[in-house]
């Protein structure tokens, strides 16, 4: 009997053979002039300096898939802004951080999933069974009239 391929293709699922990073393009917006940038200042000048291992860079080789810009954004606080493959945006203030929060700020985006955050209840389970024991009913024997 001979040996045949399958002839149906798998869906994709993400983590499943491939994981696909969420974060499409992580935006850098700076102040050269305000003194709330100056964290993300040295956070981008330490990338040009050519003997020092710049954090830029680290995360750059870390997330090859993901597309970094840097533009100015003059008079207004620094933000790091993450485009995600559902359509979705966040932004985050990363005003009067140091250069290490703003590497965290990053990757804390970067590992997101760009879905809203949803408040969790322990109410709101759904079950079939909302009883360990499962539905009570008068009907279920046990009770007896004296």
């Amino acid at each position: 009997m001979p040996v045949e391929a399958l002839k149906t293709v798998a869906t994709a699922r993400n983590g499943v053979g491939a994981f696909i990073l969420q974060c499409k393009r992580l935006d850098f917006h700076y102040c050269d002039w305000a003194g709330s940038s100056r964290g993300m200042n040295n956070f981008l000048a330490s990338s040009t300096q050519p003997n020092k291992t710049s954090a830029l860079l680290s995360l750059t080789s870390r997330y090859p898939s993901t597309e970094f810009r840097i533009s100015p954004r003059p008079n207004k606080h620094p933000i790091l802004k993450a485009y995600y493959i559902n359509g979705n945006s966040k932004a985050v203030c990363v005003r009067n951080l140091e250069p290490a929060q703003i590497v965290q700020k990053a990757e804390l985006l970067l590992q997101n999933s760009g879905t809203k955050n949803k408040k969790i209840r322990g109410r709101n389970v759904l079950s079939s069974n909302e009883n360990v024991r499962g539905m009570w009913s008068a009907l279920h024997g046990g009770i007896t009239q004296i």
